[in-house]
């Protein structure tokens, strides 16, 4: 089984979707995604610094085209598709477009009103994230708890991010639990809290006008790392999930029981790749950051593995 994997919100950088734009056809399908999302994602993805693109509104759009530019890329190369899919975060609106659960045009059209109404949630108060690396998980949560923090992100790996309150998140830093590393993130709220609430209707409006069609690969949600078979139900989940704590190792013990042999993560890539490293030792993985990263993809889409 080889699994594609899209990552979520913090993975962008400055100028990292000039080199896909080389591509027949790239320019044309980030001009629609763009329309469907109402951002620039052509401006945003090659020009724009990192203060521009860690807007959550800019962000989400950009992270989830990205990934869909390079599936685009990666479907035109071979004809071996992957048996599964799943998104971290905002990347689950790029899996459930894999997995024919809803169309490209109709993905981005959410993932643009789920990124304002996100912004908008966390513009009505001051939170934060932080990565926890490390430590007994049981006594970063009993930390989290103390300090009225939530755990927001179980990553696997020995990975956890917290989020709430800044002067919260500063004292765990300095306090943090024995073993354990504490490293800000930058984002812009407390995703997959109770803070996001308010984005939640605004959101599950917008599904219920979307054409919802049941996926035809494998799919995994972040709600608890189960396989989910009905287009319906992937998008009552995908909704829940923005005020919900994403269970990407929940998501990996999932892959790992279902066989997983291989891991092709789409742009841009790298987090999820590393998360794997630890969570799934001994699978093969290929980041696909650049076009350069197609033909490594394509073989390992295309082994034929007993």
């Amino acid at each position: 089984m080889i699994v594609v994997a899209c990552p979520g919100q913090g993975s962008q950088t400055p100028g990292f979707l000039s080199p896909w734009l080389e591509l027949p056809g790239s320019h044309e399908l980030l001009s629609v995604f763009s329309d469907a999302a109402e951002v620039d994602l052509i401006l945003h993805g090659t020009q724009s610094d990192a203060d521009t693109i860690r807007d959550t509104r800019i962000a989400q759009p950009l992270i989830v085209a990205a990934s869909l530019l390079a599936w685009s890329a990666l479907e035109q190369r071979t004809p071996s598709a992957p048996d599964g899919t799943a998104g971290h975060s905002v990347g689950e609106i790029a899996a459930l477009v894999i997995a024919g659960v809803i169309s490209a045009y109709e993905g981005m059209k959410l993932v643009g009103i789920r990124g304002r109404a996100m912004a908008d949630a966390a513009a009505l108060e001051p939170t934060g994230m932080s990565a926890i690396v490390g430590g007994d998980e049981a006594a970063v949560l009993t930390r989290l708890e103390e300090l009225a923090l939530t755990p927001a992100n179980f990553n696997g790996g020995g990975q956890i991010v917290a989020a709430g309150a800044p002067a919260a998140l500063e004292a765990l830093a300095v306090d943090a639990p024995r073993g354990a590393r504490v490293i800000p993130l930058q984002v812009a709220g407390a995703f997959h809290t109770s803070y996001m609430a308010p984005a939640v209707e605004r959101l599950r409006t917008a599904a219920g006008a979307v054409t919802v069609s049941d996926p035809t690969l494998t799919l995994w949600t972040n709600s608890d790392g189960s396989v989910v078979t009905s287009g319906s139900k992937a998008i009552d989940l995908l909704v829940g999930q923005v005020a919900s704590p994403v269970r990407w190792d929940l998501c990996m013990t999932g892959f790992s029981d279902a066989g997983i042999a291989g891991l092709v993560e789409l742009t841009p890539a790298g987090t999820l790749t590393g998360l794997a490293k630890r969570g799934l030792r001994g699978i093969p993985s290929v980041a696909v950051k650049t076009p350069d990263d197609l033909d490594a993809a394509v073989e390992l889409l295309s082994k034929d593995i007993a």
